[in-house]
């Protein structure tokens, strides 16, 4: 079992940055890969980055996140984090955390889970 939990959400304005964080409790991550997913209301849950927890493999990010957004990873803590910058009032969504043992851009193939927390970004 794998145990996710998020934190750093919030209200922002448009250009604000924000760092999401990802506490990971539970078995040996050595073979997971680490994902970050957002859902806005009304739409799909949709893959915003994702890496290997070990490994070489560089990170995935989706093309509208890409150059604004960066994930990365302390091994000592057991945590994973999103920098977001220039922030939009299009990423308005809840942001969630996701570990699995294989990649997939569809949020439906990830196993575990955290609770999310929301990033609400208005002017």
């Amino acid at each position: 079992q794998v145990q996710l939990v998020e934190s750093g959400g919030g209200l922002v304005q448009p250009g604000d940055s924000l760092r999401l964080s990802c506490a990971i409790t539970g078995r040996s991550l050595s073979t997971y890969y680490m994902g970050w997913f957002r859902q806005a209301p009304g739409k799909e849950r949709e893959l915003v980055a994702a890496f290997p927890w070990t490994g070489i493999t560089s990170t995935v990010y989706a093309d509208f996140v890409k150059g604004r957004f960066v994930m990365s990873r302390d091994f000592v803590k057991r945590e994973v984090y999103l920098q977001m910058n220039n922030l939009q009032i299009e990423d308005t969504a809840v942001y969630f955390c996701g570990a699995d043992q294989t990649f997939s851009n569809k949020s439906s193939a990830w196993r575990y889970w955290g609770q999310g927390t929301q990033v609400t970004v208005s002017s």
